[in-house]
């Protein structure tokens, strides 16, 4: 736990592998990726730990459907071993947009399928047998090979429902577009539901909070760049209702209307570190504040982030 960062790849594949190594040389804990249409989140993960040594490495998120749960816990334990014990799992459901159209896969009861299979690929590193549920069914366990039994999972998570499931079942949890007042007054207590179910402590579980940042000058330009990287959250009904729920109703409401100019400052503004890299800093510190026990910060496009990260490396202190 402590200060992480979702470090992506655009263009240049060598620019995100010096990036990480920047970030392990300013004492980032961790190194988060999406699984977005771009290159694979767990093969990327394998050549960003041939690149570093001691920063955790996880995906934030692999959707679900996107591969079988025998195929995550192989890829995952293989990460684990190549990286000296350095993985974390990510698993999310997607939206039904992605799934259906990328996985030709259908999202029916997005929390009873995320217990089965957060469920199977647990007992798979375990070496037990694999609980056979509605949707995901295996008998599989590893031949020859044993891998950590207990690498961390982590469900993205937004609607109670998931965060619950997540406290109850899983060692953390991801969020995006998540405000500090949101992660304070529903994350957290959500989340400690859940741990009270199964038993356990709030205490070591790990709360992921991505935080859009930019370190500069031109902080209008970093706004109006994040809004144009934010439709696509704004249109699918996940993040719909967790905004509404944050209070932003108004945003979503002048989105419809007018589009991503519509988009208030307030809004950015308690999402978002831009500005100074004090104020930036401030705003990394809320997050960890509300009870967000690793903010991870990632760059807005069109601005420098590599600065960024240099500017926040000890903000958290």
């Amino acid at each position: 736990m402590g200060l992480g960062a979702f470090i992506g790849v655009g263009r240049s594949l060598e620019t995100a592998l010096q990036r990480v190594e920047r970030a392990e040389h300013l004492g980032y804990e961790s190194v988060y990726v999406t699984h977005i249409a771009g290159r694979d989140s767990v093969t990327l993960l394998m050549a960003y730990a041939a690149r570093s040594e001691r920063i955790r490495l996880g995906t934030g998120v692999t959707p679900i459907y996107s591969r079988t749960p025998v195929a995550t816990a192989q890829s995952f334990a293989t990460l684990d071993e190549f990286s000296g014990g350095r993985a974390t799992i990510g698993l999310g459901v997607s939206h039904r947009p992605a799934v259906e159209a990328w996985y030709g896969q259908t999202i029916d009861k997005p929390l009873s399928e995320m217990r089965e299979y957060a469920g199977i690929v647990r007992a798979i590193l375990r070496g037990e047998d694999p609980p056979q549920g509605e949707k995901f069914k295996c008998q599989f366990q590893f031949f020859g090979f044993e891998p950590r039994p207990d690498i961390p999972i982590y469900l993205a998570g937004l609607s109670p429902g998931m965060l619950r499931l997540a406290g109850e079942i899983a060692d953390g949890v991801v969020l995006w577009l998540c405000i500090p007042e949101y992660i304070r007054d529903v994350v957290v207590p959500t989340v400690a539901e859940g741990r009270a179910k199964a038993g356990k402590p709030l205490e070591g579980f790990d709360i992921v909070a991505a935080v859009p940042s930019a370190v500069t000058g031109d902080t209008e330009q970093a706004k109006a760049q994040l809004r144009t990287e934010l439709i696509p959250y704004f249109s699918l009904p996940f993040y719909r209702k967790m905004l509404d729920g944050s209070g932003f109703g108004d945003d979503l409401a002048a989105f419809d209307s007018e589009g991503q100019e519509a988009i208030s400052d307030r809004f950015l503004e308690s999402l978002a570190a831009i500005g100074s890299a004090e104020d930036a800093s401030v705003t990394v510190r809320r997050y960890a504040d509300s009870g967000a026990t690793s903010p991870a910060v990632g760059g807005i496009a069109r601005t420098d982030f590599d600065a960024t990260l240099e500017a926040l490396a000890g903000s958290l202190g």
